[in-house]
């Protein structure tokens, strides 16, 4: 079986795709600065997880440390590198942006020299929807142009789709980029709003719902998108030949950009209501102005990654909500 070199293994969206690699028998080495962005506690016990596959190993070691990462991916010498990590959250992006710069731009820059270097078959970063920006014609398709970023955090992505396409055409390095859309479940992030909100209701402490609740997202659980990341490691880009209908590939290079949503917008105020059903519990509302940065509503059209796979993310939100509220209380003991 293959090798994957997987960034950002202790976290979220990491974790989940390194158990189902390993479930399928790959070799996977995994990567991650274990940061105090959110609590170090959570991420430990994702890597211990993972520490109980034979075939798991992990460098604990920042982007920002070029010698390290190079020395990660030579050792591991993978045939792909999926690259996750990063500094996430729109809104932390306005209090400490430089945060972004270093992780995202200088680390992905680093992810990128390493890939060149070994060579890898396919690399495959993470972008986010954020990179729709302004845009306001949905649902969003890759090949909609999405030059108005709203934050920091949104422009540093981008930015990691160009550097990206500049090394696919310079070293002919098939490269995907996934846009990600407002992905929940189990493991998930305390800085997300199913995992503030299930915390607040169970704790009976207000929750703050922006914009009043008129906000919609296209809620994709994770296991569904991980699964579409799977399916995208063998979905290689290269000429004209392997291009599908209203394909975001590149003509310039073996380069393209996919969308992995669930093709829904929920509105905030019904997700709200499915994790106070499950929790059996009415939330104490908050009602604020929508923040700076913030969009009031994200969705996928997803055909592109269902004609390079066949597949696409279907969880019901309820379904994925009530999966979230029962590990939350099994992890917490509440």
């Amino acid at each position: 079986m293959k090798t994957a070199f997987i960034t950002g293994t202790g976290g979220f969206i990491g974790f989940h795709l390194a158990e189902l690699l390993l479930q399928e028998g790959w070799t996977v080495a995994g990567y991650d600065g274990m940061t105090d962005y959110y609590d170090v506690r959570l991420k430990e016990s994702r890597i211990a997880l993972l520490n109980q596959h034979p075939k798991f190993t992990f460098t604990h070691a920042m982007l920002e440390d070029n010698d390290s990462v190079q020395a990660a991916v030579t050792a591991a010498a993978p045939d792909i590198i999926v690259h996750l990590a990063a500094q996430a959250g729109v809104r932390y992006s306005l209090e400490n942006p430089r945060a972004y710069i270093d992780a995202n731009i200088v680390g992905t820059f680093n992810v990128m020299e390493a890939a060149r270097t070994v060579p890898v078959q396919h690399l495959l970063m993470a972008s986010t929807s954020s990179a729709y920006g302004a845009n306001t014609e949905m649902p969003f398709a890759e090949t909609q142009k999405a030059d108005t970023p709203l934050t920091i955090y949104a422009a540093t992505k981008k930015a990691n789709e160009a550097m990206g396409h500049s090394y696919a055409h310079i070293h002919g390095m098939p490269t995907t980029m996934f846009r990600f859309f407002t992905v929940y479940g189990p493991w998930g992030r305390p800085d997300m709003a199913l995992f503030k909100f299930t915390k607040g209701i169970l704790e009976g402490t207000p929750i703050d719902i922006y914009n009043n609740g008129e906000m919609w997202r296209d809620f994709t659980y994770v296991t569904d998108l991980v699964r579409g990341i799977r399916l995208l490691i063998d979905a290689v880009p290269g000429g004209p030949e392997t291009a599908v209908e209203n394909d975001s590939l590149s003509p310039a290079a073996p380069f393209r950009v996919v969308n992995i949503g669930n093709s829904d917008k929920i509105r905030l105020l019904d997700f709200v209501e499915a994790i106070e059903d499950e929790v059996g519990k009415k939330a104490v509302r908050n009602y604020m102005p929508m923040q700076t940065g913030d969009v009031p509503a994200t969705w996928a059209d997803a055909g592109v990654l269902q004609r390079l796979t066949g597949y696409r993310p279907q969880t019901p939100f309820r379904e994925g909500v009530a999966e979230f509220v029962n590990w939350y209380r099994d992890f917490y003991g509440d």
